[in-house]
């Protein structure tokens, strides 16, 4: 980490702000050449100095993004949230095929050309951006004039925030500045669609994020849900043992954030199964059937096998109800009839505590529960042990994915190679004290997984064959303690 000092703003259009600022783009056309090194906060500006309207100056797939930017830009004040250096600085004349430029970048084609029409010239920087850390807020007046800003006073920052990683704008830049085409256009176009969505879908917020970690338009993970918005999870075994309220208040609580809990999980609730007279606690339709009943209070009670058969049987039919994954959920230890029960009638005891660390496990490694593997631990009797060692599995399994991303990482800076194949991260992998022993062809179905679009911790170039892919860092793979 290194700390420097700002003194200046290079102002630009604001969309193109934001394209630096998420990742999407390392380019810039300042008006002048720009020096290798030199540093500056990025000022977003309105685009009156665009030579084209929006919607001919920008590709289509960034239209919306850049529309909802330059709506939020206020009169009062421009609020700076990243700076840059420049790494780079060409230009750029009529000799340039424009048509293998202009899909790398966020411009049109028309928009390039009427820019060369112009001045005759196009100054292209490509700059290394980073986060502004401040204590407070860096505002600068709106109706700054000129290339550049001198800034209210000087300040210190440090390298320490940058948009992309390393490996990411290593490759970004060589994709650049040897014109390659993009290697994924659909994927592109997806995201653009998606990007549109998650404007107002915080949803689609976390699926927008995961493809441009695919594309390699940003290395850092989406942000989480909160504490705040998980902190239910932190009730599920205080609710089951809960001593306030009646047995029918207690009862229907503990229901409900079961009903919240297996839907967490991925589960499909048939939202008619909510417990009351007759009726039963809960009924799961997908991804497989399974009946379930709740018990709140101080212990199971020696009933609980019992009422689950006739309850079930008698909403679900004898066929249905057997071919179906029976549960019961409650406090304390079962006693020997009711054990007696649930193997004969193939039903599954588990804690809530079990339930919770299960949800945990979800919420900490969103997606991580496998409901068709977890549903080969859902054997007859107290099973709490059974899930335990699901959940150890996962954590296992999940740890080692975490350390073949930090070796592809490491491994690329240690060579210097933009990517590496099957045999050299294997190599590595030997020798870099593995949490366990993977054949090649094991380690390239993980690769692959881990290069997914949806997983997007590392990216993929498609060879002939298993053993000529190449494989390229993106992010990395956080695993908590």
């Amino acid at each position: 980490m290194s700390s420097l000092s700002l003194d200046t703003a290079l102002r630009l259009p604001a969309p193109e702000v934001e394209a630096l600022f998420q990742g999407r783009s390392i380019l810039a056309m300042p008006r002048s050449f720009l020096d290798v090194g030199k540093l500056f906060a990025l000022y977003p500006t309105d685009v009156s100095g665009n030579l084209l309207p929006v919607e001919q100056q920008y590709c289509s797939g960034f239209l919306t993004i850049a529309k909802n930017t330059i709506s939020q830009l206020h009169p009062e004040g421009v609020i700076i949230k990243a700076w840059a250096r420049c790494e780079l600085c060409q230009i750029i004349d009529k000799s340039e095929s424009l048509e293998l430029l202009s899909p790398l970048t966020i411009w049109t084609i028309e928009a390039l050309q009427q820019i060369i029409a112009k001045r005759s010239y196009i100054f292209l920087a490509y700059l290394r951006v980073y986060l502004l850390l401040l204590p407070e807020p860096l505002v600068m007046s709106a109706d700054s004039q000129g290339q550049f800003v001198a800034l209210p006073k000087a300040i210190s920052v440090t390298d320490i925030s940058p948009i992309l990683s390393d490996t990411v704008f290593s490759q970004r830049r060589h994709q650049l500045e040897n014109r390659i085409p993009p290697l994924h256009p659909e994927l592109e176009e997806l995201q653009s669609q998606v990007a549109q969505i998650a404007i107002t879908n915080p949803k689609a917020k976390n699926l927008n994020h995961h493809i441009q970690a695919f594309l390699g338009w940003v290395s850092n993970p989406p942000k989480k849900l909160s504490d705040t918005d998980l902190s239910w999870i932190k009730t599920i075994n205080d609710l089951a043992t809960a001593t306030t309220g009646g047995n029918y208040e207690r009862g229907t609580a503990f229901e409900q954030i079961v009903h919240k809990s297996l839907k967490f999980l991925g589960f499909e609730l048939d939202p008619n199964a909510k417990g009351g007279a007759g009726g039963m606690d809960l009924y799961c339709t997908k991804p497989y059937p399974l009946v379930g009943e709740c018990k709140a209070g101080q212990g199971l009670g020696a009933m609980a096998v019992q009422e689950l058969i006739r309850l079930g049987g008698t909403h679900l039919g004898t066929d249905h109800f057997l071919g179906a994954v029976k549960l019961v959920i409650g406090p304390g230890e079962p006693s020997k009839p009711l054990l007696k029960a649930a193997h004969e009638w193939k039903v599954s005891i588990i804690n809530p505590m079990t339930l919770q660390e299960l949800v945990e496990l979800q919420a900490t490694y969103p997606g991580s529960v496998n409901l068709i593997e977890l549903k080969a631990y859902l054997e007859a009797g107290q099973i709490d042990s059974k899930i335990d060692e699901y959940v150890q599995t996962v954590k296992k399994n999940i740890k080692m994915r975490s350390h073949i991303v930090q070796l592809v990482k490491k491994h690329l800076e240690t060579t210097n190679f933009e990517n590496a194949g099957i045999e050299g991260l294997h190599g590595a992998y030997v020798h870099s004290n593995p949490p366990q022993s993977l054949q090649d062809r094991e380690m390239h179905e993980i690769l692959i997984e881990l290069s997914s679009p949806l997983a997007g911790y590392l990216g993929r170039k498609k060879g002939s064959d298993w053993r000529t892919d190449r494989f390229y860092y993106l992010r990395d793979l956080i695993v908590k303690d």
